[in-house]
């Protein structure tokens, strides 16, 4: 099972402030665990939402917004994606995790669909097969 491992931005994260040489020490001494443990598929951090924009739909019209976002507890910061077990191993892994901010914060747990989750929508197998392919070469531009 694949799962999204969410890192919530906070102030500092808005901001553009850089994680301390303590913080990065931390997260990449857990990085090396995740590897090791063969679960860590990507993982990156992001930059601030005033360096991002939106693409808003509504019916066959798109209106771009500039951020940055006002609601900080509602953006991310950073994300890992994580192949493991079930979400009891991925929530046992993010306790884990170094506090990113050291008081108040949090990380969500989202577990990705797979292809096969789509089955029923895809009675004939042409759309899974699609995406098959579609993957392979994805996965052959990555190596």
């Amino acid at each position: 099972m694949r799962f999204m491992i969410l890192i919530k931005a906070n102030p500092d994260s808005e901001a553009g402030v850089m994680p301390s040489e303590k913080l990065l020490t931390e997260m990449t001494k857990f990085n090396e665990e995740l590897v090791r443990a063969g679960i860590l598929l990507a993982g990156e951090g992001l930059h601030p939402s005033a360096k991002g924009a939106r693409v808003r739909f509504s019916g066959n019209k798109r209106t771009v917004i500039d951020g940055p976002f006002a609601e900080t507890k509602e953006l991310i910061a950073g994300f890992w994606l994580w192949e493991v077990k079930s979400k009891e191993e991925a929530i046992e892994w993010v306790k884990r995790v170094p506090n990113p901010d050291g008081g108040e914060s949090e990380i969500e747990i989202r577990q990705v669909f797979s292809p096969e989750d789509f089955a029923a929508s895809d009675p004939s197998g042409e759309i899974m097969k699609k995406e098959q392919e579609l993957r392979a070469l994805t996965e052959s531009r990555l190596n």
